[in-house]
């Protein structure tokens, strides 16, 4: 983990790396972008052919595997599952649940005049495709953090794609799947062939409307490209972590930078604050605590930095500019000036780990500086915001004046017609 201050002899390397990093996005995925761009277009035009031949020779699935993975392979897999890890599964679910219930836009209607209603009504998505991660490790938490908001949405068919499915992803399916009252479909592929299958469909897989989940810079890529034909959450590529600290623990901050770097090499880990003791007490903490991690080690020495800044002011502007994907801050003061982040973390006993898991906010969130401009995953992603609007006759006759004439004022006399003719 490198130290740079953003000031005096480090702040030209400084700034260097910040401006590679504001723009980490488009250039990490632009590396893979045309192997991607091969895969997403042979499954496109040779659907379980092209699956089965790409998915055999990076996650070795046979002949012999069935692509759908069974309902009993899930009950099977849940049986099997120790008393405690279906305890916290449950934990995790309801909290999923409660958390996204709270998230549910309300319909409503109104009468802005007599005679003149207009409201909204909450359509959810027909289909989704659900990517959960299976490569270094299984990740049961990412399919119930994908699958739970769908069906409090009330989705109707959910199909969930995961690469060499784990016993633990197959036990969180079962418990999802218990659940829903739709369809559920569980395949056992991942990567850009995944991503393809779900948005074109292959003889096996239908298309669905819309891709969400976090996935490596193949999956990344892959749901850019496919975007224009169905669509997704969001880029949710290799993890990122900042912490933006003045009082902060050495110790703490350290686990929590570990922690997300051992997600993936191509994570980033950054500490940001104006003390530098803190700075240099962390980064020999983070050495201390990934001495037994590999992965932690190759992500934090490619992609680990903690910036020293001249003022509190500078480091809190900083954080806004890198937009992270997790953030965590020394107090609850601090989301006063708090403008872009995937998701905040209070304080010394809020490590990030329980975003990952428990606390109920998702963990599907915005990497490569889309904080900018989105929050993570939400049962708002499932669903459909659709305004309605109806007029009487004579509300019709009072307000469509005011519309003919911005018609009129625009040059499009059509539009100023079609309200004549209904008042007559």
């Amino acid at each position: 983990m490198r130290i740079l201050k953003t000031f005096g002899e480090t702040s030209s390397e400084a700034r260097e790396v910040i401006a590679e990093l504001e723009i980490r996005g488009a250039s990490n995925t632009a590396k893979v972008d045309a192997v991607v761009r091969g895969i997403v277009d042979d499954v496109r035009q040779r659907g379980d052919v092209a699956v089965r031949e790409v998915s055999a020779k990076f996650d070795g699935l046979t002949p012999d595997d069935a692509l759908l993975v069974s309902r009993d392979e899930m009950h099977t897999a849940w049986d099997a599952t120790s008393e405690e890890l279906k305890a916290a599964m449950r934990l995790a679910q309801a909290n999923i649940r409660t958390f996204a219930e709270k998230q549910l836009p309300r319909a409503f209607s109104f009468r802005p005049a007599e005679g003149m209603e207009v409201g909204q009504v909450i359509r959810p998505m027909e289909s989704v495709g659900c990517y959960v991660p299976g490569g270094r490790y299984p990740l049961p938490s990412t399919l119930l953090m994908t699958v739970t908001p769908a069906q409090v949405a009330g989705v109707e068919r959910i199909v969930v794609c995961s690469p060499k499915p784990a016993r633990e992803t197959m036990a969180a399916a079962w418990l999802a799947s218990e659940g829903s009252a739709g369809l559920f479909e569980f395949y056992r592929i991942g990567g850009a062939q995944a991503i393809a299958a779900m948005a074109y469909g292959t003889g096996t897989i239908g298309a669905v409307n819309k891709i969400v989940g976090p996935g490596n810079l193949y999956v990344t890529a892959a749901k850019t490209m496919v975007s224009q034909d169905a669509g997704i959450d969001m880029p949710a590529g290799p993890t990122e972590i900042v912490v933006t600290s003045e009082s902060g623990d050495a110790e703490g901050i350290a686990a929590d930078l570990v922690a997300q770097a051992e997600h993936d090499p191509e994570a980033l880990a950054i500490l940001i604050t104006s003390k530098k003791e803190l700075a240099e007490a962390v980064a020999l903490e983070v050495k201390r605590q990934a001495a037994n991690n590999l992965i932690a080690q190759e992500s934090l020495a490619a992609q680990g930095f903690a910036f020293v800044t001249q003022t509190v002011e500078e480091a809190q502007v900083l954080t806004n500019r890198l937009a992270p994907e997790h953030l965590t801050v020394d107090s609850g003061a601090d989301l006063r000036w708090v403008k872009n982040a995937g998701s905040v973390f209070i304080g010394h006993h809020t490590p990030q780990s329980m975003g990952d898991y428990i606390s109920g906010p998702n963990h599907v969130l915005p990497t490569g500086r889309n904080g900018r401009v989105r929050g993570g995953l939400s049962v708002l992603d499932f669903v459909k915001v659709i305004t309605v609007q109806q007029y009487t006759r004579d509300a019709l006759r009072e307000v469509g004046p005011h519309t003919i004439a911005l018609a009129e004022a625009e040059g499009l006399k059509g539009h100023a017609e079609s309200v004549r003719v209904r008042m007559r």
